[in-house]
């Protein structure tokens, strides 16, 4: 299977980092198209067999999968000299461009896809949002399977795709601001930066797994370390005089 990614920015290198360590791909099948050598190069130098290139035709003449990793103003300008079609498959990351927007200058019934990864999947730890048009069964089930290579992938109806890139996209954002706040509180209680963020980033990566591997809610995962009278749940409580939830409510609104 042969995936070009048209776009070496930083979601299109992220993609193209995440790829090469998945099972499903061979580095040498993957092709990354860019029109400024300095991105391209960076990324020969730390996967070699990558392919690159500055034409984005002949990129993408062999390619069973298209990744369209360009800012959504460019869309129209990369999709019309080069007119995928059937039976490539497309994915587009171009943010507020929707599949019937595609379409025009495409191929219309060829297997379109939108997905919103975050920039962990260069870690093979990204929240990927997927949406589809015109793909069957088994081509759907294969898109998954190469995201969820690169972390969790979930399917969702193109309606829901604004909300969930808050959550999950603009989430990342979030959590790494969180991050930021912990570790300057660490500071000033004469932790290290360094060991302050190791500290935090752990403490994240916990409340993650113990979410996403047990059938259980933050509640529940709460209400175990809120002993009667302790230290939690007076940071806790500090947190809700400070608007804390009203706070994540607002911003993941406002990122709609």
């Amino acid at each position: 299977m042969r995936i070009t990614i048209i776009g070496a920015g930083n979601m299109g290198a992220a993609i193209a980092c995440g790829l090469t360590q998945s099972q499903f791909i061979n580095a040498k099948d993957i092709t990354v198209s860019n029109p400024h050598n300095e991105k391209l190069e960076k990324l020969k130098e730390r996967f070699p067999e990558i392919n690159t290139t500055n034409d984005n035709k002949e990129a993408t003449r062999n390619a069973d999968i298209i990744i369209l990793a360009v800012k959504p103003w460019k869309v129209e300008e990369v999709l019309r000299p080069i007119h995928p079609q059937r039976p490539q498959m497309l994915v587009s990351l171009a943010a507020g461009i929707s599949i019937e927007e595609v379409a025009h200058f495409v191929d219309p019934e060829m297997p379109i896809f939108r997905i919103i990864p975050n920039t962990a999947i260069s870690e093979k730890a990204s929240m990927t949002l997927i949406c589809g048009r015109n793909a069957s069964d088994e081509q759907t089930q294969l898109l998954l399977n190469i995201f969820n290579e690169m972390g969790l992938a979930m399917l969702i109806s193109e309606k829901q795709l604004e909300a969930a890139t808050a959550l999950s996209s603009c989430g990342i954002a979030y959590a790494l601001k969180y991050v930021q706040a912990a570790m300057q509180a660490g500071i000033e209680m004469g932790i290290s930066p360094n060991e302050s963020m190791r500290m935090v980033a752990q403490s994240l990566e916990g409340a993650a797994r113990l979410i996403l591997n047990n059938d259980t809610h933050p509640s529940v995962e709460i209400d175990k370390v809120t002993t009667p009278g302790g230290i939690t749940i007076k940071g806790l409580n500090e947190l809700e005089h400070a608007g804390f939830t009203s706070a994540v409510i607002r911003a993941m609104k406002a990122s709609r």
